[in-house]
């Protein structure tokens, strides 16, 4: 199989060919459309006045250039797609040479009190979410952005297989994005959701008989008045009464209209996506699970969503004075489409949650299995249910480049914990966020950038990034207390993978090494994992007074005056420390 940047430099390649292919035919069909009207424009000029010749060439002229632009048209469309498509792959190519920062950060996301997503870079710029993100839809992105959140254990497994299945699916993959890409939509769908659970309806049920009357006795009315069987008059008394009907469900109509502008939009982009989930065929359990819920009625959902979206551009057409006044006074034309539309919402708000949530799970899972396809020498973690945690050789980073990232083995089994100090930029903090990141994958069910990666599935939980808090008038040290706090509530309710980057840092050296010393000997008592890393060597002693805790250093050395690292985790104690040096070397001091 082709790398990654092979495939898709190849597949962009080709997408740019049929986009040249479409482009010429658009072109040729414009000059022959506008040599069309022309040619009926003339013939009607050379037979006017000739009957019945000269309708029956406007009528060929007009049918022909109607069929040319809906031609325009389905080539203007698939033009679009091919265009999304090109910019996908070029996308693709980008991040793979680690240029990805231009795309969405998922800054909106950060939350400082969550279990580990602020201290291990999930969200902002460069972060884990900007690397991995795909999506196209906003319900989309908050799906995958809770994903990396909700700390979920379970069915790691089939998890696994859903993102390898939508993995080998690139062309389906790409063209779901395309397809979503087409509708720019500003909002998600929960305040859509929300407004159809909640309606009632304001129409009487007998209107939409009435509507149909009506309109049957107009086209009697317009019979009758072409064979001069009634004066014109009548016609224009009864387009008044039209009106007048209109005018009495007017503030209903209008009120309906001005909710159902707001999800025209989604319900254009929503329908062609639930299509695609609907015709595409899946094996793994979650996939088909998650299909066989927009199948739940009596036509496909995709074909529901259509109808909606049809009345609502109907709708839309209140907009066009001459269709409104004639359709209205002729026809009840916006009495027929507010009754059409709040029929449509009574039969189908109980389900439309789902389908917005399938969509969204299918746009999630694609970014998760794109990951996977761009990473094709990440290995999915091998479930375990013996003694080690986690037990893996190589494992690195994903986000650092490969040419250059230091992978390290790491083995460390249920209830130890793991003191771990160094020198400064040594690369402890580096390996936190390695360790820590490898578990929230793994319960995402995502490969993991190692060779091997044997897990006992566990939930994280995580102090590296605390801050003082000016809004809330809290110190630093106050800050980190509540968060130590958090923890040590948690890990009474459930077992987690607890780390920690320095422990009680906003105070001073004894007070922190006698603190730092009585927290890890209750986390020692509890049931969770975990890695402590710190400068305070004190902490080490520790080692000696209960075997379930062990040292690890990342070490530093000085030759020829020049600082060197090697990013390796030892066991041991770290006895080079830097921070003198460096001082002197910057001539701080």
């Amino acid at each position: 199989m082709k790398n990654p940047i092979e495939f898709y430099t190849e597949v962009k390649s080709d997408l740019e060919g049929q986009a040249a292919v479409l482009k010429r035919k658009s072109i040729n069909l414009s000059v022959f459309r506008f040599a069309v009207f022309l040619t009926t424009a003339f013939l009607v000029y050379l037979t006017f006045g000739k009957y019945p010749d000269v309708f029956i060439i406007a009528f060929l002229g007009i049918l022909l250039f109607s069929f040319l632009v809906t031609k325009h048209i389905d080539l203007k469309r698939k033009r679009a797609i091919i265009d999304a498509k090109i910019s996908l792959n070029t996308t693709e190519i980008k991040a793979l040479n680690r240029d990805f920062h231009d795309l969405e950060t998922g800054e909106k996301f950060i939350n400082p009190s969550h279990f580990y997503s602020n201290d291990i870079d999930l969200f902002g710029k460069g972060s884990f979410f900007q690397f991995v993100n795909r999506t196209t839809t906003n319900d989309g992105q908050e799906l995958l952005a809770n994903t990396f959140t909700e700390n979920n254990i379970d069915d790691i497994v089939k998890k696994q297989n859903s993102i390898k299945e939508l993995s080998v699916k690139v062309q389906w993959r790409h063209h779901f994005a395309a397809l979503a890409s087409l509708v720019s939509v500003k909002n998600t769908s929960k305040s859509i959701v929300n407004w159809l659970t909640n309606y009632t309806a304001v129409f009487p049920k007998f209107l939409s008989i009435i509507q149909v009357a009506f309109s049957i006795a107009s086209l009697m009315l317009i019979g009758l008045l072409s064979f001069g069987l009634i004066s014109f008059s009548i016609l224009v008394l009864w387009f008044f009464i039209g009106l007048a009907i209109t005018g009495v469900f007017f503030k209903r109509t209008q009120k309906l209209y001005n909710d159902t502008n707001e999800v025209r939009k989604i319900f254009k982009q929503y329908h062609v996506l639930l299509n695609e989930i609907e015709n595409e065929e899946f094996t793994s359990k979650i996939l088909i699970e998650k299909q066989k819920i927009i199948n739940s009625e009596n036509k496909k959902a995709s074909t529901i969503f259509k109808e909606f979206s049809k009345i609502l551009d109907a709708f839309d057409q209140r907009n066009n004075i001459l269709i409104s006044v004639v359709g209205n006074g002729l026809f009840l034309s916006e009495i027929r489409n507010a009754v059409n539309a709040e029929k449509w919402i009574i039969n189908y708000k109980h389900t439309v949650k789902d389908w917005f949530n399938i969509v969204a799970f299918f746009d999630a899972q694609n970014s998760l299995a794109n990951f996977h396809f761009n990473h094709p020498k990440f290995v999915f973690p091998e479930i375990s249910s013996a003694n080690e945690i986690i037990k893996s050789s190589n494992l690195g980073h994903p986000l650092l480049d490969a040419k250059k990232r230091i992978d390290n083995d790491f083995l460390i089994d249920d209830e130890q914990f793991f003191i771990v100090t160094g020198a400064n930029m040594a690369g402890k903090s580096t390996f936190l966020r390695t360790v820590s990141l490898s578990i929230v994958m793994a319960n995402c069910g995502l490969p993991i950038c190692a060779d091997s990666f044997l897990y006992s599935p566990i939930k994280l939980i995580t102090s590296m990034r605390t801050t003082d808090s000016l809004t809330e008038d809290e110190s630093y040290f106050y800050s980190e207390l509540k968060r130590l706090k958090f923890i040590v509530d948690e890990i009474k309710q459930e077992k987690y993978f607890i780390i920690l980057d320095e422990i009680l840092k906003g105070t001073n050296s004894r007070d922190k090494a006698i603190g730092s010393k009585k927290f890890v000997e209750k986390l020692t008592k509890s049931k969770s994992t975990g890695i402590i890393a710190t400068h305070d060597v004190s902490l080490c002693e520790l080692e000696n007074e209960f075997s379930e805790i062990k040292n690890y250093y990342f070490d530093a050395e000085i030759i020829k005056d020049e600082l060197h690292f090697d990013y390796t985790l030892k066991n041991g104690v770290c006895k080079n420390m830097n921070a003198s040096f460096l001082l002197q070397k910057m001539e701080i001091v």
